[in-house]
């Protein structure tokens, strides 16, 4: 008797399928960075995925600018200059008018604050399959899947 033949999607970190263009927030780089004891693990997989050609990552201009704020404050501008460059790695995505527009209403729509509507904003005019963050304040977002690393 023929064997039916199935075809298997070959999945990723967080169970995304291969080949995905994936937005990540502030938080899981800098989680990975500076090698946070109890959250770096939960998204080095998506690095590691990304590394490999498995999956995209797009990010934002607000990233950039939140994960240089903390070497610069603590005067450590040549480690600025280092996350800068790891961060341009990957795709960076400019606030625009259009994503500004969008992150005002998102703000109003799912009561976020306006860092994280232009994230959110950015991740869906990028055209982004899902959103990597551990912020919980995107809970009740449901114009793409919202993946926290847990």
């Amino acid at each position: 008797m023929p064997r039916k033949k199935t075809t298997a999607i070959a999945t990723t970190w967080g169970g995304l399928p291969a080949g995905s263009r994936v937005f990540v927030d502030t938080a899981p780089f800098i989680y990975v960075l500076e090698s946070h004891l109890q959250f770096a693990e939960l998204f080095v997989g998506l690095f590691e995925a990304a590394e490999n050609g498995t999956l995209s990552i797009v990010l934002s201009t607000v990233t950039l600018a939140e994960v240089l704020t903390g070497p610069h404050k603590a005067g450590q501008t040549a480690l600025a200059k280092r996350y800068e460059k790891v961060l341009c790695q990957y795709e960076v995505v400019p606030v625009s008018v259009p994503i500004a527009a969008l992150a005002a209403q998102l703000c109003a729509q799912h009561r976020l604050k306006l860092p994280g509507a232009l994230q959110l904003a950015t991740a869906l005019e990028a055209g982004a399959s899902a959103f990597v963050t551990h912020d919980r304040d995107f809970s009740n977002v449901t114009a793409l899947p919202v993946l926290t690393g847990n």
